[in-house]
């Protein structure tokens, strides 16, 4: 497989410019002039229901479409060192929280945090339920795993620590399709990480595939589809493939977008057609699967905050999005990692790199969260927020949507404003539409530095 530095630019008008699972990204963040005090920016908060993240940062190997902060096959005494400066910001931030803090739900990502041994991954666990106030009888536990390191020790002891949901990312069920989205896995490999995922947790499962893959046709990912089906996963998720920077992959064709899209239809038709709700443009989950701890506490991702441990976690409070710095490229990436695992725990209690969001940027952040989602924005909690119709405060953005045909209703005094189906499917458009100036700006001059 060939391996270009940088991918071409994306179209304007291409459908899939930006995946956005937060906004803003984390290369609009900036090192802070004066490094805020944790304690500073969490003390106001609304703590009761917050998310907690850690982060793993390791994997066995680097897929050809990541652009996740990562790297493989790390020596075994810098993993040790990681785990030991995470126990440190652990200690430490959990002193910075407020007494009443409470939190609706964990997960482990990464990376894989499955790279870890089973007693380093008891570890982090033990570490978190530790210095933070989380029930594991109570609150979700989400883990990423991958097909090599899915393995019944691994599962045993998440399992015996409360895992409610297991995601892995099989992208293919064929070897050259894997292959050629640069993840060198064997189908014997994924099969046996699913049956022992099916012995071993009691866990719901979640398949991730991918769309777009070089010689991908509709028979093969059908081929995929019915592979991952016949597991009976409680969720899916479809992602198409991107080219980013430092990627690779690099190809920028309208016949590549017709063919994603193309496919992405089919797969969202074919889960729907056996069972699945189909939840954003990428989330299925399956109609009679129960959901987890029904009696978890509420989280909302619009409003709640989340607290992230790892040196590629970042964390959220209603005003500022904090973490550590960012990068794909291998060695920028081992020059963090070996910058964290160096810091004292003093060192974490104040934040490093992040952004602060004024009111246009917490509305625009509230309508992508709940608008690219099948269930769409509710205009009372958006008012009752802000102050006025999400269309009132962005108007040029809504009427765009509205004048391709891409809304259900955006006009004022509606109850809730909805993407159509065919605005779902260009959620990775619409995403990027409601990105600020600033935003695009500090993103821009992250990608061409």
């Amino acid at each position: 497989m060939s391996v270009t530095p940088r991918a071409e630019p994306v179209r304007a008008d291409s459908p899939y410019r930006s995946y956005v699972y937060a906004y803003p990204h984390k290369s609009a963040y900036r090192p802070f002039t004066e490094r805020p005090h944790l304690y500073d920016l969490w003390m106001r908060e609304d703590t009761r229901a917050l998310s907690l993240y850690a982060h793993v940062p390791f994997c066995e190997m680097r897929c050809g479409f990541c652009n996740l902060f990562t790297r493989s096959t790390p020596p075994a005494e810098q993993v040790t060192a990681y785990l030991d400066a995470f126990e440190r910001q652990a200690e430490t931030v959990a002193a910075c929280l407020p007494e009443n803090t409470a939190f609706a739900r964990l997960a482990l990502g990464g990376g894989t945090p499955t790279y870890l041994t089973a007693d380093e991954l008891a570890r982090v666990y033990d570490t978190v339920v530790r210095h933070f106030p989380l029930d594991p009888r109570t609150v979700p536990v989400s883990v990423e795993t991958s097909p090599a390191t899915a393995t019944p020790d691994r599962l045993q002891v998440l399992d015996a620590r409360g895992m409610t949901r297991i995601s892995m990312g099989v992208q293919s069920f064929l070897d050259s399709e894997a292959h050629a989205a640069g993840r060198p896995q064997k189908r014997a490999e994924v099969d046996r990480a699913l049956a022992a995922i099916r012995e071993h947790a009691g866990a719901d499962l979640n398949l991730d595939l991918i769309y777009g893959i070089d010689r991908q046709t509709p028979r093969t990912w059908e081929y995929s589809l019915d592979t991952a089906l016949s597991w009976g996963p409680e969720e899916i998720y479809l992602y198409p493939l991107y080219v980013r920077p430092l990627t690779g992959l690099g190809r920028r064709a309208r016949a590549w977008d017709d063919h994603r899209l193309a496919l992405y239809r089919q797969g969202r038709d074919h889960l729907r057609e056996r069972g699945y709700e189909q939840v954003s443009m990428r989330m299925f989950r399956r109609a009679d699967a129960p959901e987890p701890l029904a009696s978890a506490p509420d989280h909302s991702c619009q409003t709640d905050g989340m607290v992230g441990l790892g040196c590629g976690a970042r964390s959220y409070t209603g005003t500022t999005h904090y973490s550590f710095d960012y990068a794909v490229g291998v060695g920028r990436v081992r020059s963090i990692i070996a910058d964290y695992v160096a810091r004292d725990a003093a060192d974490f209690a104040r934040a490093e790199v992040g952004f602060v969001l004024d009111e246009d940027e917490r509305r625009r952040r509230h309508v992508l969260q709940s608008l690219l989602r099948v269930e769409g924005l509710e205009v009372a909690d958006y008012a009752a927020r802000f102050g006025a119709h999400p269309a009132a405060h962005l108007p040029a953005e809504f009427a765009a949507l509205a004048e391709r045909g891409w809304l259900e209703d955006g006009a004022p005094g509606s109850d809730t404003v909805r993407l159509t189906e065919e605005g779902l499917a260009h959620s990775d458009s619409v995403g990027p539409d409601f990105f600020s100036a600033r935003v695009n700006r500090l993103t821009a001059e992250y990608e061409a530095s």
